[in-house]
Protein backbone atom coordinates (compact mmCIF):
# COMPACT_ATOMS: atom_id res chain seq x y z
CA UNK A 1 0.00 0.00 0.00
CA UNK A 2 1.09 3.84 -0.71
CA UNK A 3 1.35 6.27 1.72
CA UNK A 4 0.56 9.91 0.89
CA UNK A 5 4.44 10.80 1.80
CA UNK A 6 5.14 8.34 -0.68
CA UNK A 7 3.14 10.03 -3.39
CA UNK A 8 5.38 13.09 -2.32
CA UNK A 9 8.59 14.14 -4.94
CA UNK A 10 11.06 12.20 -2.72
CA UNK A 11 13.29 15.13 -1.38
CA UNK A 12 17.16 14.12 -1.36
CA UNK A 13 18.20 16.00 1.66
CA UNK A 14 16.85 16.25 5.53
CA UNK A 15 14.44 18.79 6.48
CA UNK A 16 15.04 20.64 10.15
CA UNK A 17 11.85 22.07 11.10
CA UNK A 18 11.75 24.16 14.27
CA UNK A 19 9.36 25.98 16.48
CA UNK A 20 10.53 29.80 17.44
CA UNK A 21 11.14 30.32 20.94
CA UNK A 22 8.79 32.06 23.38
CA UNK A 23 7.13 35.30 22.91
CA UNK A 24 5.89 38.36 25.08
CA UNK A 25 2.08 36.87 23.54
CA UNK A 26 2.93 33.60 24.98
CA UNK A 27 4.34 34.59 28.15
CA UNK A 28 0.76 36.52 28.67
CA UNK A 29 -0.92 33.92 27.22
CA UNK A 30 -2.45 35.65 24.06
CA UNK A 31 -3.14 34.58 20.52
CA UNK A 32 -0.90 35.33 18.37
CA UNK A 33 -1.81 34.05 15.39
CA UNK A 34 -0.33 35.19 11.87
CA UNK A 35 0.93 38.79 14.03
CA UNK A 36 4.04 40.08 12.27
CA UNK A 37 6.42 40.63 15.13
CA UNK A 38 5.72 39.70 18.94
CA UNK A 39 9.28 39.82 20.63
CA UNK A 40 11.18 36.72 22.05
CA UNK A 41 11.16 36.61 25.78
CA UNK A 42 14.28 36.01 27.99
CA UNK A 43 13.11 31.98 28.11
CA UNK A 44 12.52 32.16 24.31
CA UNK A 45 16.29 33.43 23.66
CA UNK A 46 17.29 30.69 25.63
CA UNK A 47 15.40 28.72 24.20
CA UNK A 48 16.84 29.39 20.47
CA UNK A 49 20.39 28.98 21.80
CA UNK A 50 19.90 25.47 23.30
CA UNK A 51 18.23 24.52 19.40
CA UNK A 52 21.60 26.11 18.34
CA UNK A 53 23.90 23.96 20.04
CA UNK A 54 21.10 20.99 19.63
CA UNK A 55 21.67 21.48 15.88
CA UNK A 56 25.47 22.23 16.02
CA UNK A 57 26.07 18.87 17.30
CA UNK A 58 23.94 17.25 14.77
CA UNK A 59 25.84 18.91 11.76
CA UNK A 60 28.82 20.60 13.04
CA UNK A 61 30.08 24.24 12.28
CA UNK A 62 29.14 25.44 9.04
CA UNK A 63 27.16 22.88 7.77
CA UNK A 64 25.78 22.79 3.80
CA UNK A 65 22.23 23.82 5.35
CA UNK A 66 19.46 26.38 3.59
CA UNK A 67 18.08 28.68 6.03
CA UNK A 68 13.96 29.48 5.45
CA UNK A 69 11.88 31.23 7.88
CA UNK A 70 8.38 32.73 8.79
CA UNK A 71 8.52 36.42 7.92
CA UNK A 72 7.85 36.89 11.82
CA UNK A 73 9.85 38.71 14.18
CA UNK A 74 9.90 35.95 16.39
CA UNK A 75 10.95 33.21 14.04
CA UNK A 76 13.62 35.49 12.27
CA UNK A 77 15.11 35.97 15.58
CA UNK A 78 15.41 32.89 16.36
CA UNK A 79 16.96 31.94 13.45
CA UNK A 80 19.77 34.89 13.95
CA UNK A 81 20.35 32.71 17.54
CA UNK A 82 20.91 29.61 15.60
CA UNK A 83 23.03 31.07 12.82
CA UNK A 84 25.72 32.19 15.16
CA UNK A 85 25.61 28.77 16.19
CA UNK A 86 26.30 27.10 13.53
CA UNK A 87 28.49 29.80 12.00
CA UNK A 88 26.23 30.32 9.11
CA UNK A 89 25.51 33.98 7.95
CA UNK A 90 21.62 35.24 8.58
CA UNK A 91 21.18 37.29 5.77
CA UNK A 92 21.35 34.58 3.69
CA UNK A 93 18.10 33.16 4.70
CA UNK A 94 14.64 33.08 2.87
CA UNK A 95 11.59 33.12 3.88
CA UNK A 96 7.81 33.00 3.00
CA UNK A 97 5.04 33.97 3.66
CA UNK A 98 3.37 30.43 3.38
CA UNK A 99 5.01 29.64 6.88
CA UNK A 100 3.46 31.98 8.56
CA UNK A 101 1.16 31.22 11.81
CA UNK A 102 -2.28 30.47 11.74
CA UNK A 103 -4.91 33.06 11.24
CA UNK A 104 -6.86 33.66 13.66
CA UNK A 105 -9.73 36.64 12.48
CA UNK A 106 -11.15 38.54 15.14
CA UNK A 107 -9.29 36.23 18.24
CA UNK A 108 -5.64 37.64 17.19
CA UNK A 109 -4.11 39.61 19.86
CA UNK A 110 -6.46 38.55 22.45
CA UNK A 111 -6.15 36.79 25.88
CA UNK A 112 -7.10 32.99 25.94
CA UNK A 113 -8.72 33.55 29.05
CA UNK A 114 -11.01 36.53 27.47
CA UNK A 115 -12.07 34.01 24.47
CA UNK A 116 -12.37 31.04 26.30
CA UNK A 117 -14.97 33.18 28.81
CA UNK A 118 -16.83 34.15 25.53
CA UNK A 119 -17.30 30.93 23.48
CA UNK A 120 -15.49 27.71 25.52
CA UNK A 121 -13.00 25.65 24.78
CA UNK A 122 -10.50 27.03 21.96
CA UNK A 123 -8.33 24.14 21.74
CA UNK A 124 -9.67 20.56 20.73
CA UNK A 125 -9.40 17.74 23.55
CA UNK A 126 -8.56 14.89 21.26
CA UNK A 127 -5.74 16.69 18.65
CA UNK A 128 -4.79 19.21 20.72
CA UNK A 129 -5.05 21.70 17.83
CA UNK A 130 -6.08 25.21 18.53
CA UNK A 131 -9.67 25.95 16.99
CA UNK A 132 -9.94 28.35 14.23
CA UNK A 133 -11.86 31.67 14.78
CA UNK A 134 -14.96 32.20 12.84
CA UNK A 135 -13.39 34.43 10.74
CA UNK A 136 -10.07 32.95 10.78
CA UNK A 137 -7.85 30.43 8.93
CA UNK A 138 -9.01 26.68 8.25
CA UNK A 139 -6.93 24.27 8.43
CA UNK A 140 -7.44 22.73 4.61
CA UNK A 141 -6.15 26.07 4.11
CA UNK A 142 -3.00 25.84 5.79
CA UNK A 143 -2.40 23.00 4.29
CA UNK A 144 -2.99 24.28 0.68
CA UNK A 145 -0.27 26.99 1.57
CA UNK A 146 2.29 24.88 3.10
CA UNK A 147 1.83 22.58 0.46
CA UNK A 148 2.59 24.90 -2.01
CA UNK A 149 6.02 25.95 -0.74
CA UNK A 150 6.66 22.57 -0.29
CA UNK A 151 5.94 22.11 -3.87
CA UNK A 152 8.13 24.89 -4.92
CA UNK A 153 11.11 24.25 -3.05
CA UNK A 154 11.32 20.48 -3.44
CA UNK A 155 13.72 20.54 -5.86
CA UNK A 156 15.96 21.62 -3.60
CA UNK A 157 18.54 19.06 -2.78
CA UNK A 158 20.35 19.81 0.09
CA UNK A 159 19.58 20.23 4.18
CA UNK A 160 17.62 23.09 5.14
CA UNK A 161 16.31 24.19 8.35
CA UNK A 162 12.66 25.82 8.47
CA UNK A 163 11.87 28.03 11.34
CA UNK A 164 8.18 28.77 12.07
CA UNK A 165 5.53 28.47 14.69
CA UNK A 166 3.30 26.03 16.44
CA UNK A 167 0.16 25.48 14.59
CA UNK A 168 1.57 25.34 10.80
CA UNK A 169 4.79 23.73 11.76
CA UNK A 170 2.05 20.45 13.13
CA UNK A 171 -0.09 20.66 9.74
CA UNK A 172 3.72 20.92 7.16
CA UNK A 173 5.24 17.99 9.39
CA UNK A 174 1.80 16.07 8.86
CA UNK A 175 1.61 16.82 5.17
CA UNK A 176 5.57 15.97 4.91
CA UNK A 177 4.92 12.59 6.25
CA UNK A 178 2.08 11.89 5.26
CA UNK A 179 0.30 11.90 8.26
CA UNK A 180 -4.08 11.16 7.97
CA UNK A 181 -6.12 14.17 8.29
CA UNK A 182 -7.04 14.93 11.53
CA UNK A 183 -11.27 14.56 12.17
CA UNK A 184 -13.11 17.26 11.94
CA UNK A 185 -9.76 19.71 10.63
CA UNK A 186 -9.38 18.38 6.52
CA UNK A 187 -5.96 18.40 7.25
CA UNK A 188 -2.70 16.33 8.33
CA UNK A 189 -1.10 17.60 11.74
CA UNK A 190 1.63 15.83 13.78
CA UNK A 191 1.76 16.29 17.61
CA UNK A 192 2.39 19.42 19.01
CA UNK A 193 5.96 20.20 20.59
CA UNK A 194 6.92 22.40 22.93
CA UNK A 195 8.70 25.93 21.62
CA UNK A 196 12.11 25.24 21.16
CA UNK A 197 11.88 22.12 19.48
CA UNK A 198 13.52 20.72 16.13
CA UNK A 199 12.45 17.68 14.17
CA UNK A 200 14.30 15.94 11.53
CA UNK A 201 12.28 15.02 8.77
CA UNK A 202 13.96 12.20 6.01
CA UNK A 203 12.40 10.75 3.87
CA UNK A 204 8.96 11.26 4.95
CA UNK A 205 10.66 10.19 8.61
CA UNK A 206 10.33 12.51 11.46
CA UNK A 207 12.85 12.27 14.91
CA UNK A 208 13.05 14.50 16.73
CA UNK A 209 16.48 16.68 17.39
CA UNK A 210 15.60 18.42 20.42
CA UNK A 211 12.63 18.56 22.86
CA UNK A 212 12.45 22.30 23.73
CA UNK A 213 11.35 23.78 27.45
CA UNK A 214 8.98 25.62 26.81
CA UNK A 215 5.13 25.63 26.65
CA UNK A 216 3.23 23.90 24.32
CA UNK A 217 -0.73 24.14 24.18
CA UNK A 218 -0.76 23.57 20.43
Amino acid sequence: MTSKADQRPRRLGRDFIARHGETVFNAAQRMQGDHPHTPLTRAGFAQADEMGRALRAELGPKPALTLWASPTGRALQTLAVIAEHLELDWHGAQTDQRLVEIGMGGWGGRYYADVIAEVGPVFDSASGLLISSPDGELYHQIATRVGGWLGDTDHDPGDRLVIMHGISSRVLRGVMTGADEITGFGAPALPGLPQGSVVKIEHGIESVVHLGTGHAPA
